[in-house]
């Protein structure tokens, strides 16, 4: 987005072209890694340590690539403290937030309708 008038940097409504510049964006923000970390840091910002822990399954590999991306896209900010041992800590910034506010009605909607076999529930 285009910070400065809060309207999009491209025309809105071409997310279904393949050279959309949004699809990139989308694809990290959708992703099953990003959504988790975003739904992570909702509850607050958390340390490297306490992501990994956080988030089950998640490699260092992974978590690494997505808070990276997350940063340069401008949803996560790093604030690395110049002390010994380092002290890192990940929060989510203004728009890390708007987003993840959006998210988080789809992963509880997912949450109630998930079956036991990890299926979507059938509601007739």
């Amino acid at each position: 987005m285009n910070s400065s008038s809060g309207s999009p940097a491209f025309p809105r409504g071409r997310v279904l072209s393949s050279d959309c510049p949004s699809r990139r964006l989308l694809a990290g923000v959708t992703s099953k890694w990003g959504v988790l970390v975003l739904v992570a840091l909702s509850r607050g910002p958390l340390r490297w340590s306490e992501l990994l822990r956080t988030i089950g399954g998640i490699s260092e590999k992974m978590l690494a690539q997505t808070l990276r991306t997350f940063e340069a896209d401008g949803l996560v900010l790093r604030d690395a403290r110049p002390v010994v041992p380092p002290y890192v800590e990940y929060g989510l910034t203004k728009d890390g937030r708007e987003v993840t506010d959006l998210l988080l009605p789809l992963v509880e909607w997912v949450q109630d309708h998930v079956g036991a076999d990890g299926s979507a529930e059938r509601s007739g």
